[in-house]
């Protein structure tokens, strides 16, 4: 079964190598959201996007510990697309389906490895991007899940074979990769 993606969310620790990814996602007409660094970086590209604070309706609080973790967010990546309860749910809340998410997490690794304070290290400690992650996953069915920068190559070529869209396989590979990482 083919998905065809309309709206995607990017929230990316490593922001290198995004321009071959964006030049696709914009040339299949996909809506970009993402969180406030990638925003900036995406701008800075010269393509658009949508901010998460915007997408939502609400903005980012605690210093940033809460963006992403909204209903908004989370009832786009989870509904069945098939499911008419889940349907009715989207419409009547003014929802969009998500049928993409590419999240790499916080360097956290990195950070416990340059010896950094605790109270810096607690902070490297990603909550939304793996709930996200596996919300996707477990949605595979329709939705397509990247924790890997070295797998836009391989979505681009899947979007690109496929008119916009991902397979059935690709997403279930993905989803195995994203259980993995999580």
């Amino acid at each position: 079964m083919k998905i065809k993606i309309k709206n995607a969310i990017l929230s990316l620790s490593n922001k290198l190598n995004l321009r071959p990814l964006l030049k696709c996602l914009k040339k299949n007409k996909i809506n970009v959201i993402n969180s406030g660094g990638t925003a900036k970086i995406i701008r800075s590209l010269k393509f658009k996007s949508i901010e998460i604070s915007s997408y939502t309706g609400f903005n980012e609080i605690l210093d940033g510990r809460v963006k992403t973790l909204h209903p908004k967010i989370h009832a786009g990546i989870l509904s069945v697309r098939n499911k008419k309860g889940h349907i009715d749910d989207l419409k009547k809340n003014n929802f969009k389906e998500i049928d993409l998410v590419i999240v790499n997490f916080y360097p956290f690794e990195k950070k416990l490895n340059e010896g950094k304070q605790f109270n810096s290290l607690i902070e490297s400690i990603d909550i939304g991007g793996p709930s996200m992650v596996r919300a996707a996953a477990k949605n595979f069915r329709y939705v397509a899940v990247i924790t890997d920068p070295n797998d836009y190559k391989k979505l681009i070529n899947e979007i690109e074979k496929n008119k916009g869209a991902t397979t059935l396989k690709f997403r279930s590979y993905l989803a195995t990769k994203a259980f993995q990482e999580t």
